[in-house]
C-alpha cells in the first residue's frame, strides 16, 4: 500500500474558502478517479515562521503503479484546478510506502 502525502501551507485571508473546497470538491475528485481508496485531511499542528496554516492530505493507494497512472491521466488536470488559489499556498508532496499497519 502507498500513500500519496499532499502537504499544503494555505494563506489565511483564503483559508476558510480553500478548506470548503477541498473538502466538497477537491477531494472528492480525487477519489473519483478512482485510484485512491481513501482520504485523511489533517491539520499539522505547528506554527510556521512564513505564516499561514498547514494541512496533509493523504491518499491510500493501492500500489505504486497506481499512483504512476494518477500522475500520468490525472494529476495535471486536478492541480490545475487549484488556479483560484494560486499564489496564496505552497504545496510539498511525497510518497509514501506502507512498511505495517498495527
Amino acid at each position: 500500500m502507498y500513500i500519496y502525502n499532499v502537504t499544503i501551507n494555505i494563506d489565511e485571508t483564503i483559508h476558510d474558502e480553500w478548506v470548503t473546497w477541498m473538502k466538497n470538491e477537491h477531494i472528492p475528485a480525487m477519489l473519483d478517479t478512482g485510484k485512491f481508496t481513501k482520504a485523511l485531511m489533517t491539520r499539522v499542528m505547528v506554527e510556521e515562521e512564513m505564516g499561514g496554516i498547514t494541512y496533509s492530505i493523504q491518499y491510500t493507494t493501492d500500489s505504486r503503479e497506481t499512483l504512476q497512472k494518477y500522475y500520468r491521466e490525472n494529476a495535471e488536470t486536478l492541480r490545475a484546478q487549484s488556479k483560484p488559489f494560486e499564489g496564496k499556498f505552497v504545496a510539498f508532496r511525497t510518497e509514501l510506502e506502507v512498511i505495517s499497519e498495527h
